[in-house]
């Protein structure tokens, strides 16, 4: 797949990838350039640990989307390959 930078040096993600990782408008991103190859990662999100019942809890620090179900099988699933 090939993509090109525009005047403004955005890169437009192609469909099928942005696909595949779930990314949407508004996903932020981390992006770096490492042994010579540009590296696009989910940024980072900044939690607290909450201990305040029996088991501990990691609770994201501002809003993050939720996790459900069918979130964790797919990750899940998509890391056995």
């Amino acid at each position: 797949m090939s993509t090109t930078i525009d005047a403004a040096g955005r890169l437009v993600i192609p469909k099928p990838v942005r696909d595949a990782m779930g990314l949407r408008p508004g996903t932020p991103l981390t992006v770096d350039f490492i042994d010579g190859r540009i590296q696009i990662e989910y940024a980072p999100v900044d939690v607290d640990v909450d201990t305040s019942e029996a088991l501990p809890r990691i609770v994201p620090r501002g809003n993050a989307e939720p996790l459900d179900d069918d979130a964790v099988r797919h990750v899940l699933e998509s890391t056995r390959r």
